[in-house]
């Protein structure tokens, strides 16, 4: 099977997320980077949009997702994501990497990355 990457980096997205009160006072700019595994042949062969995964769309549900999920921990997020991507978008493999700028003042970035294969 092929595995092409589709990658998305340096999305920017304003969240409620953390788990102290003075957190969850005010929205905080994650920074997330996608790489997506996929089969992109069809696509290729056929230049057309419907046969290829379709980035915007992608950008749109992670954004949807971490505005609206009131998530405590980057992990949490991360994990739906990787989860949503799967089952909404059919990608092969995820690399998710969410950079939380602002959650130690002495660290310029501070953040997870996990990286998950599609279950069976």
């Amino acid at each position: 099977m092929a595995m092409d990457i589709v990658f998305l980096h340096g999305l920017r997205v304003d969240a409620v997320i953390g788990i102290w009160d003075w957190e969850r006072q005010f929205r905080q700019t994650l920074e997330i980077d996608l790489d997506l595994g996929t089969d992109s042949r069809a696509a290729a062969r056929s230049d057309s949009i419907d046969d290829t995964l379709d980035y915007k769309a992608v950008t749109k549900r992670v954004m949807r997702l971490a505005e609206e999920g009131g998530f405590l921990l980057v992990e949490r997020l991360a994990e739906t994501i990787a989860d949503t991507l799967f089952a909404e978008f059919g990608v092969l493999w995820v690399k998710i990497r969410i950079n939380k700028k602002s959650a130690v003042r002495q660290v310029r970035d501070v953040g997870v990355q996990i990286e998950r294969t599609r279950p069976a």
